[in-house]
């Protein structure tokens, strides 16, 4: 392989290279932390160097695709390609942005690189741009964290897949492209080559690979995934192992080990009061009820909020309420001597942490990664708690920071309240478990007894998805 690498790879990152870089296809399905951004890189400059492609159109999540542009790309793209980078911005229709939209379509030998969010293509103006960008360039189209595009009836997945015929190069990244059953392999695999996994249907497919189970939604009998089909598992890996390479940070880094410790709260008097007649009260609404997954969720997230300290009535008011978490989370933070992350489901968490925070260790501190952090400070809040000694507390969602992002700065975990996706669980666990830590790593879950939070906190363990098991008659096990 004669080619010049900008940042030097490791065995398994050179491996990975070795076997996908001619092939058409291929799914890189590597841990995360185990560094496959750089290897779809690399196997981009390669091509390009050859002569066979001149442009990339990068999909990733909106968490994530920013994270391509400010650091992967100048980070492992070697310095002799030319190149224009352009980052897509769905709300952004100015002339402005138009106008670096354009230079994508300038001739010349540069190599091109367009950069877009995941959700752009559920609307007509992100499905034409692409098209337009791929039919005028010879270019790779590859999905970052390739699980968004799992739903096969969802639009933007639809539309995605119909732009696959515009190029000959395609990739797929993730670290797990199954959490759920093997359906979630479906459109994937499609995205990929039709007939990867051996079925001309999606129907075929899930005889084969999956058990399911009959469930009547309203007045609809809907099946659903109950557990994958074990005898056929073998043969469904090995075809997966024809396209993919599989990497786990266990078999390949050196990476320090991993405690996970449980915090136990116990309910202050006004929550329990409270905890107990939302339960009585969730109970009464389904009872006799067929419900749909919806539902069930809304009567969790009810529970789930008061066990967390606050209340959410009908008309959107929000009321606090005395909360024990808050306290322990405060004396854990003081046992700490590093830095630490701090995870929350809910932006009103995310909030209260960092008013606290402020008041006991100083404005500057802290700093914050969730859904109300302007775009132009996230990367900024990142750089400073990776380099600033003096922040020492890095405070998000999962939802808005758990992709993408090195946090090996801190070597402590906490995770404030739960959320109810596994995948992003996992995510966000990687952002300290990674190329760069250097320390032993501890994850802190703060549960509150006697609530949903430990129903949670067993499913995530067990890698379970929530939602298919609260419905029916688990609803009662788990209110």
């Amino acid at each position: 392989m004669d080619y010049k690498f900008k940042t030097k790879p490791y065995t398994h990152q050179l491996k990975a290279l070795e076997r996908s870089w001619e092939r058409s296809y291929f799914a890189y399905f590597m841990e995360m932390g185990t560094g496959k951004s750089k290897v779809l890189l690399d196997n981009c400059a390669m091509l390009y160097d050859r002569g066979d492609i001149n442009g990339l159109l990068l999909i990733a999540p909106k968490g994530v695709y920013k994270n391509w542009y400010e650091q992967e790309i100048p980070l492992h793209l070697p310095d002799h390609i030319e190149k224009k980078v352009v980052l897509w911005k769905t709300s952004d229709k100015s002339g402005e942005q138009l106008k670096k939209l354009n230079t994508l379509f300038a001739t010349g030998t540069d190599f091109h690189i367009l950069i877009m969010n995941v959700e752009a293509f559920s609307y007509p103006f992100g499905c034409s741009f692409a098209r337009r960008f791929l039919d005028s360039h010879k270019a790779m189209m590859a999905i970052d964290e390739s699980t968004t595009i799992k739903n096969p009836k969802a639009k933007r997945t639809i539309n995605i897949l119909k732009l696959k015929p515009l190029t000959k190069y395609r990739r797929i990244l993730t670290g797990s492209p199954i959490t759920n059953s093997p359906l979630d392999l479906w459109s994937q695999a499609q995205f990929l080559d039709a007939w990867l996994l051996g079925f001309d249907s999606y129907w075929a497919y899930r005889a084969h690979y999956c058990i399911m189970k009959t469930m009547n939604i309203g007045t609809r009998a809907v099946s659903i995934p109950i557990g994958p089909n074990r005898r056929n598992l073998p043969e469904l890996e090995k075809k997966i192992s024809d396209f993919s390479d599989r990497v786990l940070k266990d078999d390949c880094l050196d990476l320090p080990k991993k405690t996970f410790v449980t915090r136990h709260i116990q309910l202050t008097t006004v929550q329990k009061k409270l905890y107990e007649h939302m339960r009585k009260y969730a109970i009464a609404e389904l009872e006799g009820k067929v419900c749909s997954t919806n539902t069930v969720m809304v009567q969790l997230l009810r529970l789930h909020q008061i066990s967390c300290g606050y209340h959410s009535s009908d008309d959107g008011n929000v009321q606090e309420i005395p909360c024990n978490r808050i306290t322990e989370l405060m004396d854990i933070l003081w046992e700490l001597s590093g830095k630490a992350v701090i995870w929350s489901h809910y932006q009103k968490d995310v909030e209260r942490i960092i008013t606290e925070i402020k008041k006991e260790h100083g404005e500057n501190s802290v700093v914050d990664y969730y859904g109300l952090t302007p775009q132009e400070d996230r990367q900024n809040n990142i750089k400073k708690f990776q380099e600033d000694p003096e922040c020492r507390f890095f405070v998000g969602t999962t939802q808005t920071g758990g992709y993408g992002i090195t946090l090996t700065a801190a070597s402590t975990m906490i995770y404030y309240s739960n959320g109810y996706d596994l995948e992003k669980r996992l995510q966000s666990e990687a952002r300290i478990d990674r190329i760069g830590q250097t320390k032993p790593m501890t994850y802190i879950d703060l549960v509150a007894d006697e609530t949903v939070d430990l129903r949670i906190q067993k499913a995530l363990r067990s890698k379970m998805n929530i939602a298919s098991e609260v419905m029916g008659e688990e609803l009662k096990k788990w209110i």
